[in-house]
Formats: C-alpha cells, sequence, structure tokens
C-alpha cells in the first residue's frame, strides 16, 4: 500500500486580461488580400502570473526584490519565459544586481529590443533586455516602458558595454532616446533621415508596382 504524498495548494494564475480584438491579418479596413480577412483573434499582452512561479523563478524572484529595495512584483510567466517589468528609474539598480550578485550572475545583455504599442496610453513604448547568465544558465527578460510624450530611459552601457550598438538600434528604429549612452546615433538608417522606421504610425510610402495590363498600388495606399 503507498502512502499519499501531502497536498500542495498552488495559487492559480490569474484569467489573461483581452486588451482588444483583431480581425483578419491586418487588422481593421478593407483591403486585407491575405486570405485570412476572417480570421478573429483576441489581443493579450504583458500577462501577469501569481506566485509560485514554479522552476527557478521563484528564486531568481525573491533574490532580486531582497536586493532591490520595494521592486514592484510584476512578473510574467508566459510561454515558461521569466520576465520582470521593471520600473524605468529602477532600471540601472536592476541591471547592477542582476549581473554582480553571485546568486543571480546575469553576466551579459544578449539583445536591447523596442515594441512600440500606440494604443497603450502613457506606455506606447517598451524596450526589453534580454539577459543571460552563463554561470547558471539561466535567461530572463527585463521589460521598461515609457511614453511618446517623454522617451527617455537610461542607458545600460555603464553595466553592459556592449549594449551601445543595441541601443543605438533601438533609437533608430524606435525613437527611444537612451539618457548617457556615449554616441546615440543611427546605425542602420542615414543620419538625415526623417522618422524612425520600425514604429506601427510610421508611413509605409513606397512605388507602384507595374505588371503587364496591371498596377498594384504603393504600400500606403495598398493598407489604407
Amino acid at each position: 500500500m503507498t502512502e499519499e504524498l501531502p497536498s500542495t495548494e498552488v495559487e492559480t494564475q490569474p484569467a489573461p486580461v483581452v486588451q482588444a480584438v483583431r480581425k483578419g491579418m491586418w487588422g481593421e479596413g478593407p483591403g486585407d488580400v491575405s486570405g485570412f480577412g476572417g480570421i478573429s483573434r483576441p489581443i493579450i499582452r504583458h500577462q501577469r502570473a501569481s506566485r509560485p512561479y514554479g522552476s527557478w523563478f521563484d528564486d531568481v524572484a525573491n533574490r532580486l526584490q531582497a536586493l532591490v529595495a520595494d521592486l514592484p512584483d510584476e512578473v510574467s510567466t508566459d510561454l515558461d519565459q521569466l520576465t520582470f517589468f521593471i520600473p524605468k528609474d529602477r532600471l540601472l539598480e536592476v541591471v547592477r544586481a542582476m549581473r554582480d550578485d553571485s546568486q543571480l550572475r546575469f553576466e551579459t545583455c544578449t539583445s536591447v529590443s523596442g515594441v512600440h504599442f500606440p494604443d497603450e496610453e502613457d506606455a506606447e513604448l517598451h524596450v526589453v533586455y534580454a539577459l543571460l547568465s552563463m554561470t547558471h544558465n539561466r535567461r530572463v527578460l527585463l521589460e521598461v516602458t515609457t511614453s511618446d510624450e517623454d522617451p527617455v530611459i537610461d542607458s545600460v552601457t555603464s553595466v553592459y558595454p556592449h549594449t551601445n550598438w543595441h541601443e543605438r538600434e533601438t533609437w533608430d528604429m524606435f525613437g527611444i532616446i537612451f539618457d548617457s549612452h556615449p554616441a546615440l546615433t543611427r546605425i542602420l538608417m542615414p543620419d538625415d533621415w526623417d522618422g524612425h522606421p520600425q514604429r506601427k504610425d510610421y508611413p509605409l510610402g513606397g512605388i507602384p508596382v507595374e505588371f503587364k495590363g496591371a498596377q498594384v498600388p504603393p504600400p500606403d495606399e495598398r493598407r489604407s
């Protein structure tokens, strides 16, 4: 006869919050020639998790909160990826702790990526930092938001010098200003380029494509 193990109570994860519903390939409006015009799917972003997170996630979260006083417990474990949502004024404090503490030891930042959500008031611009611990073989994401009105976030080049080029690309593509960056200049587009091409409000532009007996309008006219 086998002995039953004591039951452990696991906190229920919060239900997903649907921000909007996307229809078709490109969203609302005419001109969807993708063949997916009948699709309707919910948009769920930045889903927060509840403790216990599971795996090694709780250990990292507990250690980070012990090192950085009054850090909000804002975490996502979606797709088995640990993401910390960090207030932008705490970013440098967090990355220093993540790099220097022996129990965390995230020695490198493998990428800095911009994201543009124009429908998120006062948080239209997001920056995602992918950190890697070679010591402990772990990966985490840090996510920071700022607004279109104040698109400024501290540069992390003082902690991870190689993010110099990542931050330049994020500035170039999204217009996010990294304060105290040593030389925040364009890296992909010409220096005199107008605008930031990966923002969702950036005009597509383009030229019509000529075919025998037909002409396809440029992307900006096609999408409208």
